[in-house]
């Protein structure tokens, strides 16, 4: 059968893609292998994750309760009855998707693709026609080099999520935003948890001040950390696992032991079996395929979205792309602005952030204010006791917002006012003007803009 586009990969970028190219007129197929839509994201990653940290912070929340005159006795954890919820909704989200292909008129093909020609799409024995072939393969987690992964003892985040009962002792190699979401989830079930990161800090390529408040907070929560330590080999016994690090720029090597140990260093695209060097696809030296401003790769009729492409390793971020390429292709103006792709890390408290980062206008110095409110001082942070974290927030001296990042609880909601604000030129002199309802958390964002301006009422 002939298509308009064939998409390869029903991750959030593909599956995206193909409704939105649905939606403008185009005979579209979806190709996915993997036996159920939604990628990595809804499988093993974003949706899965997210649904074992609600469970945990439920628990979590139990030991807190006395202060508010509440007493639990004889609470205990299931956590098979916590993965049959997490695999429940995964099921019922995939099936979604396959729902809203049949309404949108996406065909999905099973299987694994591969791509013999510019305008086929082998899956199988068949090979189907297209006029445009849209890559949208995603990505999976890395490991170092002379590490292998098992999911048994030697864990990826797809083994981390699947885990029958909480491990003694937990390492997790990694300091971002997996490794401290997963790692959360099982201190609060119970382990104990060490953190292991080759940096100095945590969440590279966050705000530093605020992922400093970030580890200070999960540091109360129980999570251990040792910073400038690089991981050199595992070794199994029947006793468990012995882990060898080393002391970067000290020559000094150190020993933990462990029950289980997370991988949690990064991600790479999946790009193999495709046959993009047959067909001379462009990739650069670290894997990821080339695209221009209108995502089509070095070969016409070719184009790529998401993980797989240079940018911000983000399900939402792998959805504007493919919205955006659509539209292109059907003639339409298609954009992302990658500098108001916002990023969240959902542990408690929740890092979230959009724009640049205070060292990023420091290096490149450029003239900027900051402003700052600490959830200490807000009386709906108060009232319900998340009361770590801050607010800040980076303008020019126009007052045009260049980055904001929030430590705190809901900040992934928080950061959706100051993503708009810096999507329409909103500058912090409007927000700051901005009615805010009280008593509520999104007043330490005014609070923020107005600090930045230097009158900050409740600092």
């Amino acid at each position: 059968m002939s298509y308009d586009l064939i998409v390869i990969g029903g991750g959030p970028g593909g599956y995206v893609a193909a409704i939105r190219a649905a939606q403008l007129g185009l005979k579209v197929a979806c190709v996915e292998g993997r036996g159920s839509l939604g990628g990595t994201c809804l499988n093993v990653g974003c949706i899965p994750s997210k649904a074992l940290l609600t469970s945990s912070a439920k628990y979590a929340e139990l030991a807190h309760l006395s202060s508010h005159g509440i007493a639990v006795e004889g609470a205990s954890i299931d956590v098979g009855a916590m993965m049959d919820r997490k695999d429940k909704i995964v099921g019922d989200l995939t099936k979604g998707i396959a729902f809203l292909f049949k309404k949108n008129g996406v065909d999905l093909i099973e299987g694994w693709a591969s791509i013999p020609g510019a305008g086929q799409v082998k899956v199988g024995d068949d090979v189907h026609e297209a006029k445009n072939i849209l890559i949208a393969t995603g990505s999976e987690p890395t490991s170092l080099p002379g590490i292998e992964i098992d999911e048994q003892d030697v864990l990826s985040s797809t083994g981390a999520i699947a885990l029958d009962s909480a491990p003694e002792h937990l390492v997790v190699i990694g300091a971002g935003v997996i490794g401290l979401e997963l790692g959360q989830v099982w201190a609060r079930l119970g382990a104990k948890v060490t953190v292991v990161e080759y940096l100095d800090r945590v969440l590279p390529g966050i705000d530093g001040e605020i992922a400093k408040l970030a580890q200070r907070a999960l540091s109360k929560r129980g999570l251990k950390f040792q910073l400038g330590r690089a991981l050199k080999s595992v070794e199994k016994s029947e006793a468990g696992l012995s882990l060898t690090v080393d002391r970067v720029g000290k020559d000094k090597e150190e020993v933990i032991e462990a029950d289980k140990v997370l991988i949690a260093v990064g991600r790479r695209p999946v790009t193999r079996g495709l046959g993009l060097e047959e067909l001379g696809v462009a990739v650069n030296a670290r894997g990821f395929i080339e695209v221009d401003g209108a995502f089509q790769t070095s070969v016409p009729g070719i184009y790529a979205i998401g993980d797989c492409v240079p940018g911000p390793m983000l399900a939402h971020k792998a959805e504007e792309d493919g919205v955006a390429s659509v539209e292109m292709l059907a003639g339409e103006a298609g954009h992302v602005d990658y500098n108001t792709v916002p990023g969240v890390v959902y542990t408690d408290p929740e890092v979230a952030s959009v724009g640049l980062t205070e060292e990023a206008l420091k290096d490149a110095g450029t003239d900027y204010t900051v402003g700052k409110f600490i959830f200490m001082a807000n009386s709906r942070a108060r009232s319900t006791g998340e009361t770590d974290g801050a607010v800040k927030v980076l303008a020019d001296p126009n007052g045009k917002i260049l980055g904001a990042h929030i430590c705190g609880a809901h900040g992934g909601d928080l950061i959706a006012e100051l993503v708009l604000a810096m999507t329409k030129g909103v500058t912090v002199t409007e927000v700051a003007a901005t009615c805010h309802a009280h008593p509520a958390m999104g007043e330490a964002v005014k609070e923020a803009c107005l600090d930045a301006l230097g009158r900050a009422i409740h600092a």
